[in-house]
């Protein structure tokens, strides 16, 4: 039996996919800063923000949820990768994220009809629709169906997901351009992915809707397209609900036979989370809630797995890694405290700048 030290000393050791090898295994979670520029490029605050979670002692640093176009942004202050100015701008914040000490990843997003709203801190956020004629846009889905108080989106063509995946191969691209070494997509907390997915979102009788494996058909085209786009040598990973959290939604059950599919198209690992289609549907909130479907992906799924979800304490990480997954991201304790992982890990780790302080 492996005890609590052995378990925390198995956090901080090296964990290969495909040729990038994570240092350790304590990730920052893509937390979205909404401080983009006007065209979605990375300000100084990213910089500042990453770089310090980079020094932190983190195995990766996982840039926020990044839009592939313009209306596949949740707000207009999200950060894009469409463009070469924005190419740019995430060339230097991968540099001071490898300068600090950290393997630079990014999550992409399309959001679907979780787009076009407003920004948390200001009047109703998340749940605040942003009208076209107010700097907004039409939002495509699945199916005409809306988000809580979101606008009723425009249900997608198949010109649409053309374009789509055409946007994910071309994001795919810029992020190799930019230098980062792993690539997320978001596939859960109702973004497009997961809307497809889920019959809760997924009301088409086409082609792209129906039983399970009808409702995968366009997000395995998802992944193909970027992993078309996305070098062979490079990891790549896809954050996926492990349910939906309410009766009729996607279950368990059908989240691994999707995990299954993900590794035959060429996904290393998927990074668990869970619920966030539907506002009814609710969010755990325990310490390790996501990680305690660790064990079931990790064996029925056939691929690695990570985790996130209220990881905030050396206890935490001692009983997910490598008892329920391979590596665990954090999120919010490392907002209040970028050096969190240090002091956890210990002095000696600090970087060497800082050890007068000690």
């Amino acid at each position: 039996m492996i005890n609590a030290e052995e378990l925390v000393r198995t956090v901080w050791t090296p964990l290969p996919l495909r040729d990038v090898t994570l240092p350790n295994r304590v990730w920052l979670s893509p937390m979205c800063q909404y401080s983009a520029d006007t065209d979605g490029t990375p300000t100084d605050w990213h910089l500042a923000h990453y770089g310090a979670r980079a020094a932190g002692g983190l195995g990766m640093v996982m840039v926020e949820c990044t839009a592939v176009a313009p209306d596949m942004r949740t707000t207009a202050r999200d950060l894009g990768l469409w463009s070469e100015q924005q190419v740019a701008g995430h060339r230097r914040l991968v540099q001071v994220i490898e300068t600090a000490g950290s393997v630079p990843a990014l999550q992409l997003g399309v959001a679907g009809r979780k787009s076009s709203h407003g920004v948390p801190w200001d009047n109703a956020g998340t749940r605040s629709a942003i009208a076209p004629e107010d700097g907004g846009w039409e939002p495509l889905a699945p199916s005409a169906v809306p988000f809580a108080g979101l606008a009723v989106p425009r249900e997608m063509t198949s010109a649409d997901g053309t374009r789509v995946l055409e946007d994910l191969d071309r994001a795919s691209r810029n992020a190799h351009r930019a230098g980062y070494r792993l690539l997320e997509l978001h596939g859960a907390n109702g973004y497009l992915f997961h809307q497809f997915l889920s019959p809760l979102a997924n009301r088409r009788t086409d082609e792209w809707g129906g039983d399970l494996e009808a409702r995968l058909r366009f997000p395995l085209e998802m992944v193909r397209a970027l992993r078309s786009g996305w070098p062979q040598d490079k990891p790549l990973v896809v954050r996926l609900p492990a349910e939906d959290l309410l009766a009729g939604g996607l279950t368990t059950e059908d989240m691994i036979f999707v995990a299954q599919q993900l590794g035959a198209n060429g996904v290393d690992m998927v990074d668990l989370s869970s619920g966030g289609l539907v506002p009814e549907a609710g969010r755990l909130s325990e310490p390790l809630h996501n990680a305690r479907y660790g064990p079931l992906f990790r064996t029925a799924g056939g691929v690695p797995v990570a985790a996130s979800g209220a990881v905030c304490t050396s206890t935490h990480l001692a009983e997910a890694v490598p008892g329920l997954v391979d590596a665990v991201l954090v999120g919010r304790a490392l907002l209040r405290d970028p050096y969190w992982a240090l002091r956890d890990r210990g002095t000696t780790f600090w970087p060497r700048q800082y050890h007068r302080a000690f």
